[in-house]
């Protein structure tokens, strides 16, 4: 990109008079060199951001729970806020960037997350946990959704790269936050307080990249649909009559519904298979580490071709083999089937990269993205709660998988349709 911006310099020099360049002529590549480089810092915070809020509690839900008198029922429901809050939330961020600027609510976004982390271990009431969780989900909400729209704006030749780069870190934080959050605890005295409080350091720091970008005033217009200061103004689009845009919300809904099934209810079902509590959770890190490389690979892999179809087939497969092997066999080939689940899992960054594909413009993939997740979101919630109804009701774990299996057949579907080469603003200008 810079060797691009420096070639375009030199045409326009040699196509106009010499003359001696202003100071702040010399300085624009470097400050341009340096803008880009803090929006890649920023990239990366904010996906380590984007799902700590959640680990963080499920490692400590016990503890939570005994401090503020949950119910079983209540903690039934706060498992079930996180995608719900991302359906709600994520589909007023394109209308959010459109006003303030994608860069400016992505920084709103993660005083959001701040702020909830901070007020939530000490509000002393169950209602006021749940206020404070859903004030840091919604920054993550506006967040998740506008990801691909930075992505796309600022990075248009390397969408592959950025997509891998900021699926990893989000895949890192999300480990992080499920293997340190105990043993941090422990460390800190014990307190579950000081365990969940402790995560606001890291949304202090995200907070920082984007105070520069939040009028943007390093940006220079991506599109005619963007003005000087980064504000996205959306296109004549009506994004539910492209086909493409149906098939990557319901994409991302199915994967998303396997994600959080697998984060919720995967270590119970070693644990009733006789795997021990402590290789249990071994085995759902093994799940959620196997993002962090790949989250990186598969966009850059997925970006060289033109159907990203194949992927989506390799991805499901692993997930059906990993299922079928958590039924047959759980003990003895657990460590398999759980790096099995964690390349399955890899659909999303997959789907991140869809929807950077799918959009000509940002004011597109801002529209794309928000329908995609929060329509993808609002299909995941039922998932988890009704593998536990299956559990309960049945007694074993065969029903519940033999649904997880069943559910793989219609995201891979799905995918394929969604992998063609199709862009939605043609699809619904038809």
């Amino acid at each position: 990109m810079m060797g691009l911006m420096a070639s375009e310099e030199t045409r326009t020099v040699t196509s106009m008079p010499i003359r001696t360049p202003e100071p702040s002529t010399i300085s624009e590549p470097t400050t341009r060199a340096w803008t880009m480089r803090l929006l890649v810092v920023g990239i990366v915070l904010t996906a380590m951001n984007l799902r700590p809020a959640i680990t963080s509690l499920g490692a400590l839900l016990e503890e939570v729970r005994d401090g503020l008198g949950m119910s079983g029922s209540v903690a039934g429901l706060l498992t079930s806020v996180p995608p719900l809050c991302f359906a709600l939330f994520g589909v007023a961020a394109p209308r959010l960037a459109r006003r303030f600027g994608a860069g400016a609510v992505v920084c709103a976004g993660m005083v959001a997350i701040t702020a909830g982390l901070l007020i939530r271990p000490y509000v002393g009431s169950t209602a006021g946990f749940l206020a404070a969780t859903a004030l840091a989900l919604m920054g993550i909400a506006v967040s998740n959704v506008l990801m691909p729209v930075i992505v796309k704006r600022w990075f248009p030749d390397r969408v592959g790269s950025m997509t891998g780069l900021y699926s990893m870190a989000l895949a890192f934080g999300t480990a992080s936050a499920a293997a340190v959050t105990v043993p941090m605890t422990e460390a800190l005295g014990g307190n579950w307080h000081s365990g969940l409080v402790v995560w606001a350091g890291l949304a202090v720091a995200a907070v920082v990249p984007w105070i520069p970008f939040v009028r943007d005033r390093a940006g220079t217009p991506g599109t005619p649909a963007e003005d000087k200061h980064g504000r996205v103004d959306a296109p004549p689009l009506r994004i539910t009559r492209s086909r493409t845009a149906w098939a990557l919300a319901v994409y991302f809904g199915l994967q998303a519904t396997g994600a959080y099934i697998t984060m919720g209810w995967m270590a119970q079902i070693f644990r009733d298979s006789g795997v021990h509590a402590g290789t249990a959770g071994l085995l759902l890190a093994v799940t959620m580490v196997m993002g962090v490389p790949l989250a990186f690979v598969i966009p850059r892999l997925a970006i060289r071709l033109p159907h990203q179809g194949p992927i989506v087939l390799a991805l499901g497969a692993c997930g059906l083999v990993g299922y079928a092997g958590m039924y047959l066999a759980p003990t003895s080939g657990s460590w398999a089937w759980a790096v099995l689940l964690g390349v399955s899992n890899c659909s999303f960054p997959l789907a991140l990269t869809m929807v950077g594909m799918r959009a000509r413009t940002s004011a597109g993939v801002a529209q794309l993205s928000g329908f995609a997740q929060s329509t993808g979101y609002l299909i995941s919630i039922p998932g988890p709660l009704l593998v536990g109804v299956l559990y309960q009701h049945s007694g074993g774990w065969g029903l519940p998988i033999a649904l997880m299996a069943a559910l793989m057949i219609p995201q891979m579907a799905v995918g394929v349709l969604a992998g063609r080469n199709r862009i939605v603003e043609d699809e619904a200008a038809r």
